[in-house]
């Protein structure tokens, strides 16, 4: 059963006639790993803020557990529902991975006993240790920063993981590992994982492959 779709789902800037998506109608379940690919152009990006909240489309409709998100708390849904992982990690650099996973929860304002244990098995279960975090953010390597981001997207148990250009950044063994990781978090946690990428390496580890290409004008 689909936890996220988009029905008809097409997006043009504003005041612009020119289409970044059209007619696109794709199906998400927990429990799968999902990959977005297709050429520079293709609307990727797009469609990962329309997905995560941050953009709502033009035409057709984003529907998560059978409502419209248009319909509901944006901001929660944003915040509690959805976590997202970006090519940059994005982490505050002055602050520890462990440090940056217990902002994330208190942000989401979620009610979480005992923040710092939970945020610790967090980064355990991306496999780091607590040595590593209570490490500031730049004595970590990348392939570390990007479990830490993981970590935190996972701090307040979203139904949602969307991963933007996850291992962009990364070595090939790295890359590896992290997707390992997502596979775990659908496998053993039915988490709904939606990655882009341009990697066919990473797209041949999914479930499912969703196609994006450039609209023609």
């Amino acid at each position: 059963m689909s936890i996220l779709k988009l029905e008809n789902v097409g997006y043009s800037y504003n005041g612009s006639k020119t289409k970044v998506l059209n007619n696109i109608n794709f199906d998400f379940e927990k429990g799968r790993v999902y990959a977005i690919t297709g050429k520079s152009g293709a609307g990727k990006t797009t469609l990962l803020s329309l997905l995560s909240g941050l953009a709502s489309p033009t035409e057709g409709s984003i529907v998560f557990s059978d409502v419209n998100i248009k319909k509901t708390d944006r901001y929660q849904y944003r915040s509690r529902d959805v976590g997202v992982v970006f090519q940059s990690f994005n982490l505050l650099p002055h602050l520890t991975a462990l440090e940056n996973v217990v902002l994330s929860m208190d942000v989401s304002g979620k009610k979480i006993k005992n923040k710092k244990e939970h945020a610790l098995a967090l980064l355990n279960k991306v496999e780091l240790d607590e040595d590593k975090a209570k490490r500031r953010i730049l004595k970590l390597s990348g392939g570390e920063q990007q479990r830490v981001a993981i970590a935190r997207a996972l701090s307040y148990n979203p139904d949602i993981i969307l991963a933007d250009e996850p291992t962009g950044n990364l070595d090939l063994n790295t890359q590896e590992e992290v997707i390992n990781i997502f596979k775990r978090l659908a496998d053993e946690e039915e988490k709904c994982v939606i990655l882009v990428t341009h990697s066919p390496e990473v797209a041949g580890m999914v479930d499912e492959i969703y196609q994006l290409a450039p609209i023609k004008g």
